[in-house]
């Protein structure tokens, strides 16, 4: 089970990294919000992965089920589930600090 769970990794970290080339059915607001996404990383902001890294070990018996990034505002928002309750942690895309979060 580790093994799958590392080729996983492994095999999407092209995608966590913003290098795979986005696809033509993307929405435009989603290839605008990954090209600031990419771009604030090249400025030394923390990449989704880091920020990861920090918030998902601070949720205790929470099951992460992703992130979103919205660009105007820079900011990530992971999601968490936790007893049938979702949890939303918002996370400053620039500086990975925590900003809000939602829920228990």
């Amino acid at each position: 089970m580790k093994m799958l769970l590392f080729l996983a990794t492994l095999a999407a970290a092209p995608l966590l990294m913003g290098a795979a080339p986005m696809l033509a059915g993307d929405p435009p607001q989603r290839r605008s919000d990954q090209m600031s996404a990419l771009q604030a990383r090249r400025t030394g902001a923390p990449s989704l992965r880091e920020i990861e890294s920090r918030v998902i070990p601070t949720m205790k018996g929470a099951q992460y089920l992703g992130s979103d990034y919205d660009s105007g505002s820079a900011i990530y928002t992971l999601k968490f589930l936790r007893d049938g309750t979702v949890i939303w942690v918002d996370v400053d895309g620039r500086n990975g600090q925590i900003v809000g979060r939602t829920g228990p």
